[in-house]
């Protein structure tokens, strides 16, 4: 018998006598197993020998067949004195198919001593699972095994090392195996293994690269470079490759759409984001579940709660990550009670709530002030649902005691955790710490916090604010010295908003915008008119050592907040409402001074800080000042 996948041509296949011949056609004719394996019964009950070639079409129904029984297989091949290499592939693939890539590997090696020499298929097979398993040791010893046999120049090996090798983060070694193929023989799986390896292991540089030099690309070309830039923080850019992904007619997967709606969400484009569900629905996309909350996601990131709602509510099939989007869609835009009146709503809807789903409804009570409704829910977690808390869930309490002013209480919650507090759960303390005046609590927590994470300046600052708070320059100081010593730098406020398609970025007095002129003017005219109203800015918020209270003012009303909104006010129709997205928290002066101006131009002002959206409307807020 040849070493190939398929059965010889009928002169070459060894003779078989007209009984096996018989028995053969009604092997073929099987439906089931069972059926076969009366079949097999009676071949052994006529005395027939069981020959190689009929073993192996015997092996191949039922590894391959659905659902098989690949156990039984294996038990042919155990009866055959010499199996040959077809039999040996059959069943290596029929664990694969069955997601057995570990007895795929057992076989391979119990047959390897004494068993048929395998050949480009076998390792074909085999590097697949090596793939599955994510184990390039093995992949190592198969490697050397393909050099033995002399098959290292099957291009479709060389199309699974390189997959392997690249899978596994081993982008050199996959590079390597990559140069040693002529382009012509390297298919387009081969060009996007290396490219998903260059992605994995963050090498932007390299991955942009590679993907330019591509003879060909298809739609996971395009989704690989999407999403490494949507993962590195670089939104604008994996929009402009989205806009040549189309312009080069490739038709975008509901993978490449999810990962644009995560650029949308963070940027806040609100109209790209309408422009990409146009698209959804014109192209006759299934809102699954990844694709439906991705969606609920994007509209409730870009602060039109109504929208989102519409999407959920327009889903037939809603799994338990759409509830969840939507419920923390309600949360950090201000609607707590609706968040937690959804969240019952899934307890009754026949799916169950998960880690995440408590997390979420958690969160809506903390930015709500709910807190007799968030211990209720923390208590559910476990006593219903039996799903242990994690650290999120306690970093939720904490923030909710804390914001509640229950500072005793979210200090207890850390002290009483099974693991130590992490970074987002001391940031939430030392900001109720701040905002109530426990300084005392805020430094010992501060402190905590830059020996936890000592390279994040976040740390750094709400110390430094802590310190400040108090008058204590020189600890003030001390603080500074200790970031330069690090090389570290204050994360910049940075404030974005979207004008007909287009994002424009500000942070604080920002002159690089070429309507700087036009810009600055409208901020004269704002502080006039607050003024006016009575409004005196908050110099407490400037935590520098700055003395002179004319400084302090002018460097208050330079944030880019208040930058982004003059932009808006001279580039959009009266009447028009402002969305800016803030990459830091608001602070209280911005925060008082955005209730007046909502209320002066007669603006609905939308922004979405580092923590959650504010809805500025006819002078009032949707936090109602709690944030």
């Amino acid at each position: 018998m040849s070493s190939s996948t398929l059965p010889n041509p009928p002169s070459l296949q060894p003779k078989i006598s007209t009984h096996q011949s018989k028995t053969l056609f009604l092997l073929q004719l099987c439906k089931s197993t069972n059926e076969a394996t009366q079949v097999h019964a009676q071949l052994f009950k006529s005395g027939q020998i069981l020959q190689t070639f009929h073993a192996s079409k015997m092996a191949e129904f039922y590894a391959i067949s659905n659902p098989g029984n690949i156990a039984y297989a294996e038990k042919i091949i155990n009866h055959i004195r010499e199996p040959n290499t077809f039999i040996l592939n059959t069943v290596i693939r029929g664990h694969l198919e069955r997601e057995n890539p570990e007895k795929a590997m057992d076989l391979y090696h119990k047959m390897l001593p004494y068993g048929p020499k395998p050949d480009n298929y076998t390792f074909t097979f085999l590097l697949k699972a090596c793939t599955q398993l994510s184990i390039a040791y093995f992949g190592e010893q198969l490697h050397s095994n393909i050099v033995k046999f002399g098959l290292c120049s099957d291009p479709f090996i060389r199309s699974k090392l390189i997959h392997l090798y690249a899978n596994s983060g081993r982008v050199l070694d996959a590079r390597k195996v990559f140069d040693g193929t002529h382009h012509s023989e390297l298919d387009i799986v081969s060009w996007n293994s290396l490219l998903e390896g260059y992605a994995i292991c963050g090498e932007g540089e390299l991955a942009q690269r590679l993907f330019d030099e591509m003879p060909n690309r298809d739609v996971v070309s395009w989704n690989t470079m999407i999403a490494l830039h949507v993962e590195k923080c670089e939104f604008k850019e994996a929009l402009r490759l989205f806009r040549l992904m189309l312009d080069d007619r490739e038709r975008p997967s509901s993978i490449t759409l999810v990962s644009i709606l995560s650029a949308v969400s963070h940027l806040g484009a609100i109209d790209q984001g309408r422009w990409v569900h146009a698209y959804i629905e014109k192209h006759g996309y299934k809102l699954d579940s990844s694709l439906g909350s991705s969606l609920i996601n994007m509209y409730s990131k870009c602060g039109n709660v109504d929208l989102a709602n519409a999407v959920f509510e327009g889903m037939t099939q809603k799994g338990v990550d759409t509830w969840n989007s939507m419920i923390s869609g309600l949360a950090m835009n201000g609607h707590g009670p609706k968040a937690l009146r959804l969240f019952e709503n899934l307890g009754t809807s026949g799916v169950k709530p998960n880690a995440i789903s408590f997390a979420c409804v958690l969160n809506a009570c903390s930015h709500g002030g709910l807190v007799e409704e968030g211990c209720k829910y923390f208590a559910m977690m476990s006593q219903e649902y039996g799903i242990e808390p994690k650290r999120a869930h306690y970093g939720c309490m904490v923030d909710l005691f804390g914001r509640a002013g229950m500072l005793e209480k979210a200090n207890e919650t850390i002290r009483s955790m099974p693991t130590e507090p992490d970074a987002p759960m001391l940031k939430a303390l030392i900001a109720a710490s701040r905002i109530h005046g426990d300084l005392v609590l805020g430094e010992n927590a501060g402190l905590q916090l830059i020996e936890l994470a000592p390279y994040d300046s976040a740390g750094y600052v709400l110390l430094s604010n802590i310190y400040a708070m108090g008058n204590n320059w020189n600890r003030v100081h001390w603080v500074r010295k200790k970031m330069r010593g690090k090389g570290i730098k204050k994360t910049p406020g940075c404030s974005s908003i979207e004008i007909d398609g287009v994002v424009h970025e500000f942070v604080v007095g920002d002159t690089k915008h070429l309507k700087k002129r036009e810009i600055y003017k409208m901020l004269d005219e704002m502080s006039k008119r607050l003024r006016s109203e009575g409004y005196k800015p908050d110099t407490k918020e400037v935590l520098l050592d700055i003395e002179e209270e004319e400084a302090k003012e002018a460097s208050l009303g330079h944030h880019s907040e208040k930058l982004a909104i003059a932009f808006g006010f001279i580039s959009t129709r009266p009447g028009t409402t402002i969305r800016i997205v803030k990459n830091l928290r608001v602070c209280a002066d911005c925060h008082t001074a955005l209730k007046h101006l909502s209320k002066l131009y007669g603006r609905d002002i939308t922004v979405r800080d580092l923590n959650r959206f504010h809805h500025f409307i006819a002078g009032s807020c949707s936090c109602l000042d709690y944030w």
